[in-house]
């Protein structure tokens, strides 16, 4: 079983689906996990600390090292200021936190498109550079980047989110590229599983056909220290997997 002892993993959107899942995973394999989740709804709205919580409980409860972070991924120094206030480092970045503000784009308003960019891409890129510096340091470091289908294939009423996915797409492969002199591997996971933000889109059936720890495997293998895979596009569905483009 491939191990995380004395490792640091953060992963953004944990309090439920596949955030969860990796931090639960991640934490049985012997990382700390920092679990951040600002505890809103698929739209970006309300917060509580109480779905952070729950999974900081889950893990410690089964013997493992976990702390809570509540902060907006668009404050990502804040989430990795609890990973070296608690543990001491950070290892592994993985940028799951993600919203909806679906609409056509004759109806999507610059709010709407706004928000969407500053979740997923302003998110990812505020928490991975405050993680940077600690990688290049120890000379080593992974960050994850999700991505989605829509990116890829396009969707009607997400304009704003497929361009924000197609955007960390660019964004991990450069990261690949500046971060190989450093041990510093990055890729893009692209998910289908059962969310928060795909609950009320597809019927039960599905949805236990695509249970979030199916995807697990492929980040906890991406985000390990012999993997040397890097700058890819990997996509994951129901114990499936596919490598799309690879650049090193």
């Amino acid at each position: 079983m491939l191990r995380f002892d004395d490792r640091v993993v953060i992963v953004t959107g944990a309090g439920g689906g596949l955030g969860r899942a990796y931090a639960v995973e991640f934490a049985r394999r012997g990382a700390a996990v920092v679990v951040n989740d600002l505890g809103g709804d698929a739209h970006g709205t309300n917060s509580s600390a109480s779905m952070a919580d729950k999974v900081v409980t889950e893990i410690r409860d089964s013997g493992g090292k976990a702390v809570a972070n509540y902060d907006s991924v668009e404050f990502g120094e804040k989430i990795v200021k609890t990973a070296i206030a608690t543990f001491g480092r950070v290892d592994v970045v993985v940028n799951n936190a993600g919203i909806l503000r679906d609409k056509s784009f004759q109806n999507i308003t610059e709010a709407d498109w706004d928000l969407i960019q500053k979740v997923h891409l302003k998110g990812a890129f505020t928490v991975t550079k405050a993680a940077w510096p600690y990688f290049k340091r120890q000379n080593f470091g992974r960050v994850i980047v999700t991505s989605s289908n829509s990116a890829i294939y396009g969707n009607f009423g997400q304009a704003n989110y497929s361009a924000a996915k197609s955007a960390l797409i660019g964004f991990s492969h450069t990261l690949s590229v500046e971060g190989a002199r450093y041990n510093i591997t990055s890729n893009v996971v692209v998910p289908t599983a059962a969310s928060r933000l795909t609950q009320s889109l597809m019927p039960e059936e599905l949805l236990n056909a695509l249970k979030p720890e199916y995807v697990v495997p492929l980040v906890v293998f991406l985000a390990h220290e012999t993997c040397t895979v890097t700058g890819g596009i990997l996509e994951a569905a129901g114990g499936w997997y596919g490598q799309g483009m690879r650049i090193v």
